[in-house]
């Protein structure tokens, strides 16, 4: 029994979809077959099939740790929690 199948388009930079292209490919994969596995993936697990996060901290971040680096009070060392917990809490 043949499986009835729909079209879907998808917009890609180019060079994302050659390098992914290149990627199945080496797996015996084409395009649509790896997003099918995609889909079944996401379907299989409720959400999607991998961890979604961002790769580095953002601005507030950086600016807490540009602020904690000039901090003098904060460079250790200590020579007590109760020394720690004061500077952290100045």
């Amino acid at each position: 029994m043949q499986t009835q199948k729909s079209n879907l388009t998808i917009r890609i930079e180019p060079e994302l979809k050659k390098e992914a292209s290149a990627l199945f490919r080496s797996l015996g994969l084409d395009l649509s077959t790896a997003t099918g596995i995609f889909y079944r993936q996401a379907l299989r697990c409720h959400g999607l099939p991998f961890e979604v996060k961002l790769d580095e901290p953002n601005e507030i971040t950086y600016k807490a740790m540009d602020d904690a680096e000039n901090d003098r009070d904060m460079h250790g060392p200590y020579n007590s929690v109760k020394e720690l917990m004061e500077a952290l809490n100045a």
